[in-house]
């Protein structure tokens, strides 16, 4: 049964990694012909101060990301999870931002976030009439903040699915015994959603790895102001398609794809998912 999609993702998933992997040890343009280079490409890649400026914006970005994205889902997961028309109203509104592309989303904000025409023109915003993408100090939590609006929802209904599979007879019960709700939340609410959090975290800190496209359109292609949002994806694209230096970029990619797996391994083993002992047990 499994056979279909394992060849699907052998296909478009480890045939084209080799290929990346294999491409980081020669030197290609993107047009001529291809030729060794051994591990020049990693040695050039390891030693430039532009991939470790790179890593870092990147890491600041998963780290912010996370804190900010985190509590907010899970606010809008709780909000969300009892039944009723209101709140499934609110629902499909939250939702709206995932049913964008990346690039509608980033136009739309980068017009939104110009100083002459942008929301800052408002009466009463005219605090909000600054560069906010052309400052360097302000750039990178602006693309974090449009990041959030962007995810948010994906992980509010991941929170909201958790919540509504815990068995009502342990807020009656806590209930009857006088917790309150804030004590409900904290004892029942949090520990019974550990391993949907995880997962939320995982795809959370995973995916900040990868965030090109909202960077790409907001920053102009270039990551700028100066090198203020290049992350490491989108410092992988400048290699490869206006350096034409698609070995380096390689090397970048397969740098991503290991830092990718290396985290994701390192969260589930943390938080002891691989076992998946059961949150109800007993009940």
């Amino acid at each position: 049964m499994a056979a279909p999609a394992l060849l699907l993702f052998g296909l478009f998933g480890l045939v084209p990694l080799v290929g990346v992997a294999a491409l980081s040890l020669a030197r290609w343009d993107g047009l001529g012909s291809i030729g060794w280079s051994g591990l020049a490409n990693w040695g050039d890649v390891l030693t430039d101060g532009a991939t470790w400026q790179a890593l870092g914006l990147t890491l600041k970005v998963m780290v912010v990301s996370w804190l900010v994205q985190t509590p907010i889902a899970l606010a809008l997961g709780v909000f969300q999870a009892p039944r009723g028309r209101v709140r499934a109203l609110f629902a499909v509104l939250f939702f709206l931002p995932l049913l964008l592309s990346a690039v509608a989303i980033g136009l739309t904000w980068q017009a939104l976030l110009d100083p002459s025409f942008g929301i800052g023109a408002t009466p009463g915003l005219h605090w909000l009439a600054q560069p906010l993408l052309g400052s360097p100090d302000l750039a990178l939590y602006t693309v974090i903040f449009v990041i959030a609006w962007q995810f948010v929802p994906f992980h509010a209904l991941l929170y909201q699915a958790g919540i509504r599979q815990i068995p009502t007879a342990l807020y009656e019960a806590a209930a009857l015994d006088g917790a309150g709700p804030m004590a409900r939340f904290v004892h029942i609410t949090l520990p019974q959603l550990k391993y949907t959090m995880v997962t939320s975290s995982t795809l959370m800190l995973v995916g900040s790895l990868t965030y090109f496209d909202l960077v790409f359109v907001l920053s102009g292609g270039t990551g700028g102001p100066g090198t203020a949002t290049r992350v490491l994806p989108l410092a992988m694209y400048i290699t490869g398609f206006q350096a034409h230096d698609m070995g380096r970029a390689s090397a970048v990619a397969t740098l991503l794809v290991v830092l990718g797996l290396g985290l994701s391994l390192l969260t589930t083993r943390l938080s002891g998912f691989t076992r998946m002992d059961s949150r109800q047990e007993g009940m």
